[in-house]
């Protein structure tokens, strides 16, 4: 029989395969770094409570971590519904984003940093993330998690109203109705920009933007639930918000107002910026 070390060590091993699998991407160091990466050191002490079916929470049976490798949200503040975030749709995120050695990240709404620690291992070497926190104790937590990680600054501030830095990924782990025009300034050529997008209540949907020559071009990915993001949700009233899920999954192209006015291609409208059905070179 498998002492407690050796059957952790294993559900870890078959956790970081079983997200490798849903990352749909072809780079093995995402395997790893959800191998090597420890979920329980970036919660709080166990018994944890996780998402049931119902969409309340339970009780893990105890605080042995190999409760806590499967695909299940874990409560970070209960009055709140913060958790960490889904470890599928994230490994699906990761593979879409693509983080590379050397590149500079900035992670919002980063909770107790374990998948900001993800991103650091990924962008090994000499990579760099700022990862903001709007919450203090969170972000006084995620510091001491993340001190063993290289390249990581834990800022906390609301990162709708804090310039970021030169980024080549921003990845956002909160609902966002429209992305701050500071978010898109940050947005090296060649950036990703991976967030929740939230323009109704029923509405909740991974976009991509790719910072590009020609503009901004957008990709729907897939559902995405998340808390609000303050200052970027019920702060912003639509000009003109998409009027279904299937047109708001037609966007492809975003332009800031000052660069370009909307048209007949509008999907949705904002007091800054507007989402096109049309692709960058159409």
């Amino acid at each position: 029989m498998a002492s407690g070390k050796e059957a952790l060590r294993r559900a870890r091993s078959e956790f970081a395969k079983t997200m490798f699998k849903a990352s749909g991407a072809n780079d093995p160091r995402i395997e790893r770094a959800f191998e090597l990466v420890p979920r329980e050191a970036f919660l709080p002490p166990g018994p944890w409570l996780i998402t049931s079916d119902g969409g309340g929470y339970v009780e893990t049976p105890s605080a042995d971590p190999i409760h806590l490798y499967r695909n299940v949200l874990v409560a970070l503040k209960v009055d709140k519904r913060i958790n960490t975030g889904e470890p599928a749709l994230h490994a699906a995120w990761l593979g879409a984003v693509a983080p590379r050695p050397g590149e500079r990240v900035s992670h919002i709404g980063i909770g107790l940093g374990y998948y900001t620690a993800m991103l650091s291992v990924l962008t090994l070497p000499n990579g760099r993330v700022s990862a903001f926190e709007i919450e203090e104790d969170l972000a006084e937590r995620a510091r001491h998690n993340l001190e063993p990680f290289d390249g990581v600054k834990v800022v906390h501030a609301d990162a709708t109203r804090t310039e970021l830095p030169a980024s080549d990924i921003i990845y956002v782990c909160a609902g966002v109705v429209a992305p701050p025009l500071a978010w898109l300034r940050a947005l090296q050529p060649g950036g990703r920009l991976i967030f929740p997008w939230r323009p109704r209540e029923t509405i909740g949907l991974t976009l991509m933007v790719r910072a590009g020559p020609a503009g901004f071009a957008v990709e729907a990915l897939m559902p995405s639930w998340f808390i609000p993001c303050v200052g970027a949700t019920h702060e912003i009233a639509a000009v003109r918000p998409p009027r279904s899920r299937e047109e708001a999954e037609t966007v492809c192209s975003l332009w800031p107002l000052a660069v370009r006015p909307p048209d007949q291609s509008a999907v949705a409208v904002y007091p800054d910026l507007w989402f096109s059905k049309t692709p960058l070179d159409g």
